[in-house]
């Protein structure tokens, strides 16, 4: 339920995003809400494992992939893709 939940919240936040937004502003969106919804699953894959160890791996690792992808939209948001500056594309 918490999936489906989640899918739902991005398609929708998805959505309203693309109105009045540019291409680049829209993939810059787009890959915060992978990122986010990549992180989600690790949160909850955290939340079933018995080792605490295992459990703050993930977390971490959750933790990182938020932050990877906040630093690539707010790449894509300020460098132009076109140009290889700073985004790698």
């Amino acid at each position: 339920m918490k999936k489906f939940f989640a899918i739902a919240l991005l398609a929708g936040v998805a959505s309203l995003s693309a109105c009045n937004s540019s291409p680049r502003e829209q993939a810059a969106d787009n890959i915060e809400a992978n990122a986010d919804a990549v992180a989600d699953n690790l949160e909850d894959a955290a939340d079933n494992v018995d080792n605490d160890t295992a459990e703050d791996r993930l977390e971490n690792k959750a933790d990182a992939v938020r932050d990877t992808g906040d630093k690539k939209a707010d790449d894509m948001r300020t460098h132009d893709a076109d140009t290889n500056l700073g985004n790698g594309i």
